[in-house]
Order: C-alpha cells, then sequence, then structure tokens
C-alpha cells in the first residue's frame, strides 16, 4: 500500500541560473520536513495474515507466521490506525492462543502491545467518534489478555495500559495519519471496562509478585477517575486489594500502591460503599498488622507518613458500627497506643515504643485521639475504654503547659494536642463517670476554666482546627472545657452535680458569664456565644428542681440574665448563635429564677416581664411557646398581673390584644374555620383545623392520648387560655370588638376541649362499632348536646357583640356628624357677623341704624323702676356712632390723618397733641389726663 502522498522531489533550477547557483544546495522547504518525517504504509494484508495464523492443519506454517508478524510490527511501528484495530486485535488474539503451546508467539504479542501503548492514528477528524465502538471493544480486550499464563504478556499489558496516561508520539508517523487525542485512550478504557476486568485479573496473579505490582500499578493510574472507581468497587476492589495489604513484599512497592488506590477510591467514590467493603475480618486483620509493622519497625520518613494514612482508613472502618474492630483486636491495640505514653503499660506491645516529637509522630498522637472519640461511639468499646484508662490519660492535658522544653512539644503542638485531647475527653467522659469522678473530673475541670480567666501571661496560637478564635487568648480551652462539662451535668448524677454545686461551681460559672460580657462589649464571635450559652446550660440543669441552688443563683444570676434579654432582635439571624443564646436565656430563667421568689420579685423589679413581652411581640414561632410557658408560671406571682396588664407595646399594643392576636396567627395556621368577622362556624367542633379533621378518628389504645389530647401539647393556645385565666377575662385593657370575639372562645376553651375528647370517645366507638348501654348512651348524648349548645351559645354572644359594636359605631358616626354641622353652622354665623360688620363700616347708614338699634336694645335691657333722689350719669358719648363699648381709653386704628384730615374730626374730643409719622398714628409719651372725670377730656393713645 503506497503513501497518498509522494516522495518528494526537488524543483528544477531556472535556466537563468549561472552555473555556480546551479551547484548550490537548495533549501528544504516545510513540506519537504513534513514529508521526510512521514514513511509509506507497505501494504500488508492483515486479512491474509489472519487466516495464515489461523491455519493450524500444517506444522511447518510457525516461521511463516512469524515473519508475518514481524512485517506487521515494521508497518506499524509508529503506531495502529483507527480503522486497522479491529484485525490487530484479532490477529493479537490468535498469538495470545498459541502461547500456551507455543512460547515463540510471546514475543511478538509483547511487541504488538507495546504498539497498543502507542498514540491511535486517524486520518479525519471524524475518526474518533466513527471508530469508537471498535475501539472500545478492542481496549477491552486488553483486560481479558491477562488471562494468557505469561508474565512477560501481564507485564507488557500492564505497561500498556499506563501508557494511556504517559504515551509520547512518535518521532515518525505514516503519512496522511494524525494521532488522537492525548485523553482518547483513557476515555476509551473508562467506557469499556477495562478498569473492572483488571481488579478481576487479581486473582490469578495471587502468587506472582512482580505481575501482582504491575497491576497495582496500573489500577493506581486507573483509580485517579471516578468512572473507573465506580468499576473497580463493582469488582469489590477495596476488599480484594486490602485483604492483600500484609503480603510479602520486600520493596514495600504492594504497601505502597495499595494504599494508593484506597486513597483514590475513597477520594471518588462514597465513603460508605468503600467502608462497607473493608467491614471484615479479612481486611481489618492485614491492616491491623501492617499498620503494627509500620509503627514499630518503620523508621524513615515514608514510613510513619505511609502509617499514619492506614491509620486514617482504619478510623473511617471505625466509624462503621457493622465493622468488627473489637472482635479483631485492632480496638484493644488501638487504646493502648493512644495511651501508653501518659499512662504507664507493661504490655510488650509498647515496651520498647516511643513516640518521637516529629511533626509525622505529632499528627500520629492527634489520629489516634480521633481514634478514640470514634471507638467512644460505639458502646461495645466503653469496656475497653475504662480498662485502657482513657480519660485519665486525656486528663493529663487538662493543665497548663508549665515547662515547654527543647526535648518536648513546642508550644503551639502542646495547645493543639491539648484542645483536640479535651475534645476527644467531651466523647468520653459522659461514658466513664466512675472514672471521670475518680480523676476528680470536677474539680480539674474548675481549676482549669480558673486558669482561662486568670491574669497568666499565655499567648495562645490559634492555628488548630479546635483552637479558632483563641489565638492570643484561653478561649479556646474555655471553649473545649464547658464541652466537658455540659454532657457531664446533663447526665442529671446527684453526685456529679452536688460535689460540683459543693465546690461553688455555680459562682464561679456567673463570674466567668460577667468576665466574658466585659471581655466582648465591643465584639461578639460564635466562640463567645458559644462559651454563654453552654454555660447557661450548666446552670439551668444544676439550678432545675434545687431550691438553694436557685437561691445561689440569685440576683447576681438575674442581672447577667437581663442584658441577654434585651438582644438587639436582628441578630437572631446573624448566624453566630444569637438564638441559641436566647433560648439557653430563656431555659435559664426558667430552671434557676422561677419557683424562688427573692429571684422571682428581683425580676419583675428589674422589668423582666416587660423583656419577656418585648420578646413574644416579635412573634418567632420557635421562642413565643417557650415565653409563654415562663409566663404561664410567673403568673403564680401574685404581682406579675400587674406588670403584664401595665406592658405596652408598638403602637400602645396590651399584652391581652397581643395574646389575642398570637391566637388568631395559631389558628389561621392550624386552619380552624372562622367566619372574616372570627365568629365559630361549626358549633360542634369550634377548634377543630383542617390537618385534625383530615386524620378523622383513629381507634387507639386506652393509655395512648389521642389526637385532641396531643394537639394541646403542639400549639400554643392552651399557654395562652391559661395566661389569660390568670389575668382574667374582665376589664382586659386594649381589646377592639373583634378581639372581644376572639376571646369569647378562648374563655371557653377547656369546654370546648372536653367536649371535643368526648366527641373523640363517640366517635372511637362508632368506628369500632361498639354500641353502649343505654344510660351510658343518653350521657353521651347530653354531653355532646351541652358541647354543642356552648358552641351555639359563644356563636350567638359573638354576633351580639358584633351587632352592639356596629350600633355603637353608628352612633359615633351620627356625633362625628352633629358635630361637623355645628361647626358649618358656626361659620356661617362668622360669616354673616362679618358681613354685617363689613356693611356697618362701609355704609354710614347702615352704622347709625345699627346704633339706633343698639340704644334701643339697651334701654330695653334697663330697669324701668328708678330709686327716689337717685342721680343717673349718662355712659354715652356724644357724637360717637360705633356699636362697640365706649370707654375712658380708647385705641384706635384708622387712616393717617395727613389723608381725610383726621380720625376724630367730627367729635368732640380735643387732642392736645397728635404724633403723625410715616403716615400712621404713634403714641404720643407724656400725655396728661386735665380732669379724670370729665368726658371731655379723654387720653387718647
Amino acid at each position: 500500500m503506497s503513501s497518498p502522498a509522494g516522495p518528494a522531489v526537488a524543483p528544477a533550477p531556472s535556466p537563468a541560473l549561472s552555473g555556480r547557483e546551479k551547484r548550490r544546495p537548495q533549501l528544504a522547504t516545510d513540506s519537504d520536513l513534513r514529508t521526510s518525517q512521514c514513511i509509506q504504509l507497505k501494504s500488508v494484508d492483515l486479512n491474509h495474515v489472519i487466516r495464515l495464523l489461523e491455519d493450524s492443519n500444517s506444522n511447518n506454517e510457525e516461521e511463516r507466521q512469524l515473519e508475518m508478524l514481524k512485517k506487521v510490527m515494521k508497518q506499524y511501528e509508529t503506531g495502529l490506525p483507527l480503522k486497522d484495530l479491529a484485525q490487530i486485535f484479532k490477529i493479537l488474539n490468535l498469538c495470545a492462543e498459541k502461547i500456551q503451546d507455543q512460547e515463540a508467539f510471546i514475543e511478538p504479542t509483547c511487541e504488538i502491545l507495546k504498539l497498543c501503548g502507542l498514540p491511535f492514528l486517524k486520518k479525519k477528524l471524524s475518526d474518533e467518534v466513527n471508530y469508537t465502538p471498535i475501539t472500545l471493544e478492542s481496549i477491552a480486550q486488553l483486560g481479558y489478555l491477562m488471562r494468557v499464563p505469561s508474565s512477560q504478556v501481564r507485564i507488557q499489558i500492564c505497561k500498556c495500559i499506563i501508557s494511556f496516561y504517559h504515551a509520547e508520539p512518535p518521532n515518525k508517523q505514516l503519512a496522511g495519519f494524525h494521532s488522537t487525542s492525548a485523553n482518547y485512550k483513557i476515555q476509551m478504557a473508562e467506557l469499556g471496562g477495562l478498569a473492572e476486568t483488571l481488579v478481576l485479573s487479581l486473582a490469578l496473579v495471587e502468587n506472582q509478585l512482580a505481575e501482582k505490582l504491575w497491576v497495582l500499578k496500573a489500577l493506581q493510574h486507573l483509580s485517579t477517575s471516578g468512572v473507573n472507581c465506580k468499576l473497580m468497587m463493582k469488582a469489590q476492589a477495596a476488599s480484594r486489594i486490602c485483604s492483600h495489604l500484609n503480603d510479602a513484599d520486600p520493596s514495600g512497592q504492594l504497601l505502597f500502591r495499595s494504599s494508593e488506590i484506597l486513597w483514590n477510591l475513597l477520594e471518588n467514590m462514597s465513603k460508605e460503599e468503600i467502608v462497607n467493603q473493608l467491614s471484615n475480618l479479612e481486611c481489618i486483620y492485614p491492616l491491623k498488622e501492617v499498620f503494627v509493622n509500620l509503627l514499630m519497625h518503620g523508621f524513615r520518613h515514608y514510613d510513619r507518613q505511609l502509617r499514619n494514612d492506614l491509620l486514617v482508613i482504619a478510623t473511617l472502618i471505625a466509624e462503621n458500627p457493622g465493622a468488627p474492630m473489637i472482635e479483631s483486636g485492632f480496638t484493644k491495640q488501638l487504646i493502648l497506643l493512644a495511651t501508653f505514653s501518659e499512662v504507664k503499660s507493661h504490655n510488650p506491645l509498647v515496651r520498647g515504643l516511643k513516640i518521637t516529637y516529629s511533626y509525622e509522630d505529632f499528627e500520629l498522637k492527634k489520629l489516634l485521639f480521633n481514634m478514640v472519640a470514634v471507638l467512644a461511639k460505639d458502646l461495645c468499646a466503653v469496656p475497653l475504654l475504662n480498662e485502657g484508662k482513657v480519660v485519665l490519660a486525656l486528663f493529663h492535658y487538662v493543665k497548663p503547659n508549665e515547662k515547654p522544653g527543647v526535648h518536648d512539644w513546642s508550644a503551639a503542638q502542646y495547645e493543639e494536642l491539648q484542645l483536640h485531647a479535651i475534645a476527644t475527653l467531651a466523647s468520653v467522659a459522659p461514658l466513664l463517670v466512675d472514672d471521670y469522678m475518680t480523676c476528680q473530673g470536677n474539680t480539674r475541670l474548675l481549676m482549669f476554666l480558673e486558669w482561662c480567666v486568670g491574669q497568666d501571661p499565655f499567648f495562645g496560637q490559634g492555628n488548630c482546627f479546635h483552637g479558632a478564635g483563641g489565638r492570643g487568648n484561653k478561649l479556646a480551652q474555655m471553649r473545649y472545657s464547658l464541652r466537658v462539662l455540659r454532657p457531664v451535668v446533663s447526665l442529671y448524677d446527684e453526685a456529679v452535680n452536688l460535689d460540683l454545686c459543693d465546690q461553688g461551681a455555680i459562682n464561679q460559672l456567673l463570674d466567668i458569664l460577667k468576665h466574658i460580657a466585659n471581655k466582648s462589649k465591643e465584639k461578639e464571635d460564635a466562640i463567645v456565644l458559644e462559651i454563654q450559652t453552654d454555660i447557661l446550660l450548666i446552670l439551668s440543669t444544676l439550678c432545675e428542681n434545687d431550691l438553694h441552688r436557685k437561691e445561689l443563683f440569685g440576683c447576681e444570676g438575674v442581672d447577667i440574665l437581663i442584658p441577654f434579654m434585651k438582644m438587639d432582635p436582628n441578630k437572631l439571624y446573624s448566624g453566630l448563635g444569637h438564638n441559641r443564646l436566647l433560648f439557653s436565656t430563656l431555659d435559664s430563667l426558667w430552671c434557676c429564677v422561677m419557683g424562688c421568689y427573692i429571684a422571682e420579685d428581683y425580676f419583675l423589679t428589674k422589668e423582666g416581664i416587660f423583656l419577656l413581652l418585648d420578646l413574644l411581640a416579635l412573634k418567632q414561632k420557635n421562642i413565643c411557646n417557650l415565653i409563654l410557658g415562663i409566663l404561664v408560671e410567673f403568673c403564680d406571682n401574685s404581682k406579675t398581673a400587674s406588670h403584664i396588664n401595665t406592658w405596652r407595646g408598638k403602637k400602645d399594643q396590651t399584652a391581652a390584644s397581643l395574646l389575642i392576636h398570637l391566637w388568631k396567627q395559631e389558628e389561621l395556621e392550624l386552619g380552624v374555620k372562622h367566619d372574616q368577622d372570627g365568629r365559630i362556624v361549626d358549633a360542634k367542633k369550634p377548634l377543630v383545623g383542617n390537618l385534625q379533621e383530615q386524620q378523622g378518628v383513629i381507634p387507639m389504645p386506652a393509655n395512648c392520648p389521642s389526637i385532641a389530647i396531643m394537639e394541646v401539647s403542639e400549639n400554643m393556645r392552651a399557654k395562652i387560655y391559661s395566661v389569660l385565666c390568670k389575668l382574667g377575662f374582665e376589664n382586659l385593657p386594649g381589646l377592639s370588638a373583634k378581639d372581644f370575639v376572639t376571646l369569647a372562645v378562648i374563655r371557653r376553651y377547656l369546654d370546648f376541649k372536653v367536649g371535643e375528647v368526648w366527641s373523640e370517645i363517640c366517635a372511637e366507638l362508632k368506628e369500632e362499632t361498639f354500641r353502649p348501654v343505654t344510660p351510658d348512651e343518653e350521657a353521651l348524648n347530653v354531653i355532646s348536646e351541652a358541647s354543642e349548645n356552648v358552641g351555639k351559645m359563644v356563636a350567638t354572644l359573638q354576633t351580639e357583640m358584633l351587632e352592639s359594636q356596629q350600633h355603637q359605631e353608628l352612633q359615633e358616626e351620627e356625633k362625628v356628624y352633629s358635630k361637623i354641622h355645628a361647626i358649618h353652622k358656626q361659620r356661617e354665623m362668622v360669616n354673616k357677623s362679618w358681613e354685617d360688620f363689613l356693611t356697618r363700616t362701609s355704609n354710614y347708614e347702615a352704622l347709625k341704624k345699627a346704633k339706633r338699634l343698639q340704644e334701643k336694645s339697651i334701654e330695653a335691657s334697663r330697669s324701668k323702676s328708678r330709686p327716689q333722689n337717685a342721680t343717673l350719669h349718662s355712659t354715652e358719648i356724644k357724637g360717637l356712632n360705633t356699636t362697640i363699648a365706649s370707654g375712658r381709653l380708647v385705641t384706635v386704628e384708622s387712616t393717617p390723618s395727613e389723608l381725610i384730615g383726621g380720625p376724630l374730626a367730627d367729635t368732640d374730643l380735643a387732642l392736645r397733641k397728635l404724633s403723625v409719622r410715616g403716615g400712621a398714628l404713634k403714641k404720643i409719651k407724656g400725655v396728661k389726663v386735665l380732669d379724670p372725670f370729665k368726658k371731655d377730656s379723654i387720653s387718647v393713645k
């Protein structure tokens, strides 16, 4: 077969060139260079080769077959074209079949496999897509060829697969062909399922170390892909590989490559699926053996790293409750290794073992602490933890680092180990309370907390996971110490809690809260909020149901709770933990204050009820139920009701109005049927919501609460009813007519709930087709009828309230209209008076007429009978035509005299001096009244 591109031909020299120029060599062009790197594909009939290999009649054909195979290899030494893959792999399979009887075919088989490791060749860009099915099948054949009983062939197959990830294009290529894309063969291997086949081939090479190492190396490359990992898991790769971790291998490659494959599987697949494959004794025994061997005899940096990697895998297996870690003895060994540095042991395993202060051993120590925390989740491991004295070993770190030296952990490392140990202790201590008390856990923790708030110079590094927020302070140590104390106290072990209180824990925790509050005024972070929350929860547990401890909490504790209750509501959504702090505050209020009259009265004097109602007014569903419960308990104090009635919210809202609004909101969410005015629609079921009605009545045993009973604890209505019962249903301020309509239902809540329970009883009897005796049936009918009558009565009362309100609104509307009418009438009178005034001032005749009418009216109003010898004095000023009363002192405002000749020109008054400045009359100082009893002498301003 000839190449489509002919041989390179030099261009003919031009006739115009001189002889010297003719002899000068010509420079090769780019096309010449490309052509020189290509070779012609000589024709070899692959079908003829296949027929030749299939011919088994003659024994003299072996040499000819081998010769033809050499020609084929020579022809395709630069790579296999995609169009010839099917025939090439047919030849490869025929050669593999002959190997068992004719070892001479091993070499050509390996040579063809080498060619398969080169990039495939394509003529067109579309060849990669067009030949995909053939390529998939061909690459899948590589896995099946692992059945060939030849070490050389198997190793060459693995090398071929590895070359997929490190392929380099040949220096020469067939003319007209180009290499496929770099990831083409990798993608084909994924789609062809090569990884699964290769995992299954591990069973063929169990006793051949060299072949097994090459297979593992190939799987290590394949496991970098998520698709291949999925295929490998189908073939139980994790279990097959882990079960042979302890196979003999002087080079150490088997353990290294196996661990790398396991890590790749963990990174690319579901951890649960892999752990399930590893959770058996066949896998755990080899894992334990190689881990202990590396721990005891590994001295290289690489050995320690590999040891730590295996411990991480063991930790993941231990997280599976079904893993036989205890049965294998691995759990006991791990606990021993975690504690032998702090607790002396005579076990031969650790007799000569010593942990150095290198980074890898530091990581090992942390991994062992983490393993202890994981093992503590399995209750079956608790006796082993007790036997290994884990609590005592962990308490070794609950103290300051007094002597950091050169031959010890650095300050940063010790701090990280310390925090990790305390975090582990939080998981272990509640399981081993006796060990905790034997180690004087309460005393150690309280002393450590005292150091945390002390003034000792300490600068936390805060670099580790557990040290977050603890840089330059002791907050991280305080945080994890409280994490240990909180679950231990929550066990409600009276001996533990009594010992804690006897050592002054309540006062010490209150002092820590004050210390934290003073330190965090400028900035609040999640660590500080968590510390405050944990302390409040510990105090709640200690003080609950103990009056003496509540008295110890007392007024000092109330002063600490009040600022937390004044928290900005917007911070509840900050995500830092303010919501948890508020919940713990309310819990402390319930457990530490209520029941102690001194603390209750002090809380009331601090306006604590107002703060509770302010929080209730936020209408946060998650805290309303808790606050209402606190209010119900607080109402047992006779002073509480006045505080509740005095409170005013936004828009002057009262507490009663707020409670009724919460009731409406609750019934709206439950889907209780009401009309638009809030009146009862169904007198038989005035409290039943949509969900409860849809569920219907389910017959239940007598010792199980029914739906009607469970509903009481699932919403706030019962608590709202209880609070209003304490306040009284009369004379509640700030309620509208619709509020009174709802209040009528609330007032009868208990009656309605009793009727609802009786209705359930009747429905259950009907559901079970059980007929009660006649007296009982009559009693049930009477009860049902009475309950329905109560509902009808309340509905009637609600209607009367609404009608009364409507009538009152109409009356108020009439009053408003009457007031508007009076205002309009007054305005008309004012306008008429003004018009009369204008008429008098603009029409002199009208003024005189008005004057006469005034004089006549005055005269008519005087008494007709006059005493004898009485002297009458006239009160009139002659010459005045004014309709207003005149006196000795008159203030005149008029037009300037220079325009009309003076304002008093027609009167009998004589002005001694008239000052006109700027066209206006001015007051004159020093005008003397000549005769105050003479009307002719009047001082005028």
